[in-house]
């Protein structure tokens, strides 16, 4: 399971307390984020009778040829996409066939196989991954449906409510947040009693009226059976949030999940057993970072920038960022190492941040109240060795004149007063590499 930072900055929260005229404030939570493919989520939610897309999954191209011989599987238009743990498929394009964008569009059946073979085992590259692009490894062919509506659904556990609420938006198709600030009143939050174990008729026919604008009695009963369906998955699965955008209606008035974003419960992993097989089936395309953030039981969130950040603490990794940003720098990694970092923590922590090959420097930005910084000092010194980019410190706290002393013996190491000046040097080092 991937390691990964929930940045409420962009959540669903914050766009219900923007639609509210509430100021909302930064939170990171640490979580354990299983990071699912479209047609995983597709398949968990047709599993549990939640309306999707027609589709199959492939692997090879003569499965593709099958499938195009398949009558049952006759559509008037397929979509194709690559599936890949990375955004922006759209807009990506191949490294070896030259073809662009990882969704493909065909009236014609036989170009299935076609366009397939394209994709599999070549290196989609979008604005999401490295310049080296992610390996192809199954496709998806679905049936490619009209959207005359788009709306927005989602369901999660809202601290302030103490329980589960629905949240809906007649503005689908788009960034919630976007929403919240052009449009606030077409957020709407239903809140469901907590100690229900399926949602209730007259509710979910409530949130298809008031929430999501219906007024014919059929599309009524048609989407509160898809929100009562969709709230069944939320407890099944020990699900924290579900959000569904687009909730799409067709022109023949079928309510469609096209897209679904879930997160899970780390502490019922132990009962969700199929969480195992998603982790097996993701391997071969997880960031190998990732995999070895996991194996150092650190938590890391790759970015596209060239500065490699290695902080203790969230709020001080967020700080560290806006500070690099504020300098016209751009930080390459979200890297936290916990409070109780030791000296090994740290060499590990540096083996993750020479994977990067587009880090041009490195800053290290650590408060010593729980850590010691004479310990980590230690550990910079213990991994020099694996750092060939410049590496700026910045260290303030417990011992930290002790560190100071270690880290002076080292001409390599260039040390900083304090956070300013550390993000100052980390940027005019980047942009001189």
């Amino acid at each position: 399971m991937a390691q990964r930072l929930f940045f409420a900055k962009c959540t669903l929260r914050n766009a219900l307390n923007a639609a509210k005229g509430e100021r909302y404030s930064l939170q990171i939570v640490h979580k354990r984020w299983l990071n699912l493919q479209e047609y995983q989520s597709k398949q968990l939610m047709r599993d549990n009778h939640i309306t999707v897309q027609r589709f199959q999954v492939v692997d090879s191209v003569e499965e593709a040829k099958q499938l195009v011989d398949n009558r049952a599987f006759d559509f008037a238009e397929y979509v194709i996409k690559a599936q890949v743990l990375a955004g922006g498929r759209g807009k990506g394009h191949f490294l070896r066939s030259g073809m662009k964008s990882g969704v493909q569009l065909t009236k014609d059946k036989q170009m299935v196989a076609e366009i397939t073979s394209k994709m599999l085992n070549d290196y989609l590259v979008t604005a999401q991954t490295t310049k080296e692009g992610v390996l192809v490894k199954k496709v998806m062919v679905a049936e490619a449906l009209d959207i005359r509506k788009e709306l927005y659904i989602a369901i999660l556990l809202d601290r302030s409510s103490g329980g589960p609420v629905i949240v809906t938006s007649r503005d689908g198709g788009m960034n919630i947040e976007d929403v919240a600030k052009t449009n606030p009143e077409s957020i709407n939050k239903f809140l469901v009693p907590v100690d229900d174990e399926e949602l209730d008729v007259e509710l979910a026919q409530e949130i298809a009226e008031k929430g999501l604008g219906f007024t014919e009695s059929k599309l009524i009963a048609k989407a509160a059976k898809e929100i009562r369906n969709l709230y069944k998955l939320f407890l099944r699965i020990d699900a924290t949030q579900i959000e569904i955008n687009p909730l799409g209606v067709t022109p023949n008035d079928d309510i469609v999940c096209f897209d679904a974003k879930i997160q899970f419960d780390e502490n019922a992993e132990f009962r969700q057993k199929w969480i195992a097989q998603i982790e097996q089936e993701n391997a071969e395309t997880n960031d190998p970072r990732e995999a070895l953030a996991k194996e150092y039981n650190l938590n890391f969130v790759p970015m596209d920038g060239n500065i490699g950040c290695l902080v203790n603490g969230a709020g001080l990794a967020m700080a560290t960022m806006d500070i690099i940003h504020h300098y016209g720098g751009s930080p390459a990694n979200f890297l936290d190492v916990g409070g109780g970092v030791n000296q090994k923590g740290v060499e590990n922590a540096f083996k993750l941040l020479t994977q990067d090959t587009k880090v041009k420097a490195i800053l290290v930005n650590i408060f010593g109240g729980i850590v010691n910084c004479e310990t980590v000092a230690r550990g910079l010194i213990a991994a020099i060795n694996l750092v060939n980019v410049p590496l700026i410190v910045r260290l303030e706290g417990t011992n930290q004149e002790a560190a100071k002393e270690l880290l002076s013996k080292i001409p390599s190491i260039i040390t900083a007063d304090n956070l300013d000046d550390a993000a100052q040097k980390a940027v005019k080092m980047a942009s001189s590499m």
